[in-house]
């Protein structure tokens, strides 16, 4: 790829310094994402400038204004510290004819929303949990036609924010006691799902209008101790220490068979036409002993950290991080915000 000018777009807290080496885990984790994309198209040859966003889009105006970027790297997640914001950030873009990575306004909005998203893959007569959304100030209440045990998560968060081992409820006591949770310590709606036991797959997709499943992605629980539910709780996702403890790891997943891989690529093409999504994103589906097939919700532009799940599904196909990397960022150079994605 010819060498380009990049202004990466990032929280302002998750600029990383220049060297990670003195940094502990605890520290180098926040802002590792960050770390690995600046630190990779540099040595390939990129003029990268990192730029912290917090409630200003006026300095995103003056970057684009005086660094004349070829491409924005959209990491950007939240503005103003409310993730339900970050569509806004990609419209602005779109409103300055800056071309950037990851995925459109309407895509984000859509696979933000867990209920929404569920709505329209029902309509499209796709298998999802049943659910019920709980409002900030409302009592809990159980999903239609469901039995326990339910799930209970923030209603727009991601990366798996507020899940713990509590959130799978076996009464009505604790799910009073894990919506309550949500409302009054998370400050979000809670969504209340039917509790899927299986395997946990991650398909992740990379295109526009043509798009490219990678292989399967297998969250793999390793020991997990005696009763606990196999869910991707915060400490699962998110604490390294943990997982080694526990032999919790993402691996292509094996042992699928022929038919369950090409349903799975399928669903997941299925969905990202649906929802309208560009650039890259990952869908998360569960696999029941019985060889049925539950999509639970995708996650537009997701992870991108060296060894993340994405990552690893590109490594799968012989695709280096750098060319991953490139291969997102050619597809934000030629995305177009007024051509049809479905």
């Amino acid at each position: 790829m010819k060498k380009r000018r990049v202004l990466l777009l990032a929280h302002q807290d998750l600029i990383p310094p220049d060297d990670a080496a003195e940094y502990t885990d605890e520290v180098y984790k926040d802002w590792k994402t960050e770390f690995d994309v600046i630190t990779t198209l540099r040595q390939v040859g990129h003029d990268v400038m990192p730029l912290g966003v917090y409630d200003d889009l006026g300095v995103i105006r003056e970057a684009i204004q005086a660094f004349k970027p070829h491409i924005a790297f959209n990491l950007l997640e939240e503005f103003h510290d409310n993730s339900l914001f970050d569509h806004h950030i990609a419209s602005f873009l779109e409103l300055m004819r800056q071309p950037y990575t990851g995925c459109n306004p309407r895509g984000l909005m859509l696979a933000h929303d867990k209920s929404l998203t569920k709505k329209l893959l029902a309509y499209h007569k796709i298998r999802i949990p049943r659910f019920r959304v709980i409002p900030i100030g409302r009592v809990a209440r159980m999903p239609k036609n469901c039995e326990f045990p339910l799930i209970v998560k923030a209603l727009y968060e991601e990366g798996s924010y507020g899940i713990a081992q509590a959130s799978v409820v076996g009464s009505m006591d604790k799910l009073r006691e894990r919506v309550e949770y949500m409302h009054e310590q998370l400050g979000s709606p809670a969504i209340v799902e039917e509790y899927i036991d299986g395997r946990e797959l991650y398909v992740a997709m990379l295109g526009n209008r043509r798009l490219q499943a990678l292989p399967i992605i297998e969250l793999v629980f390793g020991k997990m101790r005696e009763g606990s539910q196999r869910i991707a709780t915060s400490r699962v996702k998110w604490d390294w220490k943990y997982q080694e403890a526990h032999g919790i790891d993402t691996i292509v997943a094996e042992d699928l068979g022929a038919d369950i891989e090409r349903r799975v690529a399928h669903l997941a093409r299925r969905m990202y036409r649906i929802l309208g999504l560009s650039g890259y994103a990952r869908v998360d589906m569960r696999l029941t002993a019985e060889n049925k097939l539950y999509v639970l919700e995708a996650n537009a532009n997701p992870d991108l950290g060296y060894g993340e799940e994405f990552c690893c599904a590109a490594e799968a196909v012989g695709m280096k991080y750098q060319d991953l990397l490139h291969k997102i960022m050619n597809l934000g150079l030629r995305y177009r915000p007024n051509e049809s994605l479905r």
